[in-house]
């Protein structure tokens, strides 16, 4: 460090080049993690709602209630133990709430009529067009080998859930379709958050009244064995309330176009869940799609991490884009 601060004229440049990219990398790896964590807790709750959804073990609205009250609970906890002081950026806010709410709602009545694959089709091309959009209307860019990673990803995606993909009902499709556009609403309001788990607590707390009111309206349909309720609760308390919090504090490193790309991992991660934890076969078209779905993401990912580090070598901008 010596030598290079003596020779700073000749090599100063290179030398906060250097600086900058091992922030880069440390930045890269903590979001990788945070991701990472993030992804494994969707898929795991995936398996959770089929598990609890999947064999009739209760009703679609206390699943939903009993999802985000639990989840809840477990955040005020949580935030009691980290809150530090009381801001505007420790706060979440209604609209953030409601589609946090209307995502786990429209999901849990959806896959009444719809099977796994045509649901989760529906879901996550619902995410990708919902957050790509919005990506593109705010002048962010896919080059040819992000959009080839997009494309694949997304034969990947159809390729596995092919085998149970059927006509589905208006209903049901319509439902998913909302629930997709809700949840990527609701990620990309999640982008730039100071607090993760104040921000994810105070959404949840406000989400409450609105699952209440959906309980009272299907009281008739109610239906809850202990089963159902306890994947319900872990559901919400773990893989939800944790997972959520934990996405957002990835979110904060994401574009809106590579938040919506990871997420295409999700229904991998969910069916191999599903080997593991509900005795589903391993064919041979899980590991091709799966290949294709990683492979994919892989591609689109690559390229716009080295654009990011490229650039920020040349001191054009920061790890962050938004």
């Amino acid at each position: 460090m010596k030598i290079l601060t003596k020779s700073e004229d000749s090599h100063g440049s290179f030398n906060l080049s250097i600086v900058t990219l091992k922030k880069v990398d440390r930045a890269w790896f903590r979001t990788v993690v945070y991701t990472a964590f993030a992804l494994i807790a969707f898929a795991a709750n995936s398996v959770l709602c089929r598990l609890a959804l999947g064999v009739a073990a209760i009703d679609a609205a206390s699943f939903t209630t009993i999802r985000l009250v639990s989840g809840t609970l477990v955040l005020l906890l949580l935030a009691r133990a980290t809150r530090k002081t009381s801001t505007a950026d420790h706060r979440g806010n209604w609209t953030s709430a409601f589609m946090l709410f209307l995502y786990a709602v429209t999901f849990s009545f959806a896959y009444i009529s719809l099977n796994a694959g045509t649901g989760a089709l529906i879901l996550f091309a619902t995410v990708q067009a919902t957050m790509i959009t919005f990506a593109v209307f705010k002048g962010e860019r896919l080059r040819l080998w992000g959009w080839m990673g997009l494309i694949v990803s997304l034969a990947g995606l159809t390729y596995l859930v092919f085998p149970g993909l059927e006509a589905p009902s208006t209903t049901g499709a319509a439902l998913m379709a909302v629930g997709g556009i809700s949840w990527g609403i609701y990620s990309l309001r999640g982008r730039g958050t100071v607090s993760p788990t104040a921000v994810t607590t105070d959404n949840f707390l406000r989400s409450t009244p609105f699952v209440l009111f959906i309980s009272l309206l299907f009281f008739k349909s109610l239906h809850i064995t202990f089963a159902g309720a306890f994947f319900a609760a872990l559901s919400g308390g773990l893989t939800s309330a944790i997972g959520y919090v934990i996405w957002y504090a990835a979110l904060r490193d994401h574009s809106a176009t590579s938040a919506a790309l990871v997420q295409l991992l999700v229904p991998v991660l969910a069916a191999l869940g599903g080997v593991v934890f509900l005795t589903e076969p391993l064919t041979m078209r899980l590991l091709l799609s799966s290949a294709m779905i990683v492979g994919g993401v892989a591609l689109a990912l690559t390229q716009r991490e080295n654009s990011v580090r490229a650039e920020t070598i040349g001191g054009t901008r920061p790890f962050r884009s938004r």
